[in-house]
């Protein structure tokens, strides 16, 4: 079976640019998501409003990401995509964040039928878009997310993503596979496994075990190890370490440049934001060096570090 990936979104970290570097460098990916859009303040961010800008995502098959908590909100955001030219989205029922679970968004909304219910209801209003849902176990208890199953079942979905924790574990303790398998034999649409996907062992398990699974979806695996796809994708057949350093090397370059590009604050923004990429990027690479480019307070010495490190 053609399994596919996909690279879940992370705020802060998968933005417009790390999207497309990404795909052009390493790829192996089907979709790539936006960080959740949301309404505040009665409006939206500028920041999202530039991430989901067409001419930012001409290059990448994205598909935008909404988080809401009542229909009305849902509206506002799906009429935001169709505005912009998207005719496919993706509803963040999985968030553990608390500042966005007390609003009952994300994974917050779960112990909440009617609340959720009625946000997937409005899935009908926009026949002319396709929609997906990711999602937890649910937030307080794992079998939240079966008293959704019947309203899910009953929608036209392009897929589902499920993570197998709930929203108070945040990204700690076990996944659930067992309470997965349980939704696995019930959901009636394409269904996507996500969590702790950090290695071609890793996925190959999954989809042992779930074999009619339309794919996965990683984050965090995909940050420190950005080829994982791509090696998936050639059938399991690993870059050498020479291979992953190379490619490494262009897209922390072309990372650099299209962010030295885009951000107007200064060699002190463009070091912050090319710093994030170590937070996932490599662990378990040489401690010195990694502290070494995370204590770098300058451009010249977090780029020469990097060097040492990919070179």
């Amino acid at each position: 079976m053609d399994y596919k990936i996909h690279f879940a979104p992370l705020q802060g970290y998968t933005d417009a640019v790390y999207r497309e570097v990404h795909h052009r460098i390493f790829g192996g990916v089907e979709n790539y998501y936006t960080p959740f859009v949301r309404v505040e303040k009665d409006g939206f961010r500028n920041k999202d409003i530039r991430d989901i800008a067409p001419d930012r995502n001409s290059e990448t098959p994205v598909i935008p990401q909404l988080i809401a908590a009542t229909p009305d909100e849902f509206r506002r955001l799906a009429a935001l995509f169709r505005g912009k030219g998207y005719r496919q989205a993706d509803i963040n029922m999985g968030c553990p964040y608390p500042m966005q679970a007390r609003l009952h968004r994300g994974a917050g909304i779960l112990p909440f039928v009617e609340e959720a219910e009625a946000l997937l209801q409005t899935i009908r209003e926009f026949p002319e878009m396709n929609f997906s849902v990711k999602l937890r176990l649910g937030w307080n208890a794992p079998d939240e997310v079966f008293a959704l199953l019947p309203v899910m079942n009953s929608l036209r979905l392009a897929h589902v993503t499920l993570h197998p924790r709930i929203g108070t574990q945040q990204y700690k303790g076990n996944v659930d596979t067992d309470s997965f398998a349980r939704f696995y034999e019930a959901c009636r649409h394409p269904l996507f496994y996500n969590g702790d996907l950090n290695s071609l062992e890793d996925i190959d398990r999954i989809l042992c075990r779930f074999p009619r699974l339309a794919g996965v979806m990683s984050g965090r695996g995909l940050l420190s190890s950005p080829w994982l796809a791509a090696e998936y994708a050639v059938a399991g057949n690993g870059f050498t370490d020479e291979e992953k350093k190379a490619k490494l090397l262009h897209f922390h370059t072309l990372l650099f440049e299209k962010y030295s590009s885009a951000l107007e604050g200064g060699d002190h923004q463009i070091l912050a934001k090319m710093k994030t990429l170590w937070d996932y990027l490599l662990p378990e690479a040489e401690k010195r060096l990694r502290k070494k480019i995370l204590k770098s307070n300058q451009l010249p010495t977090y780029l020469q570090a990097v060097k040492e490190l990919l070179q």
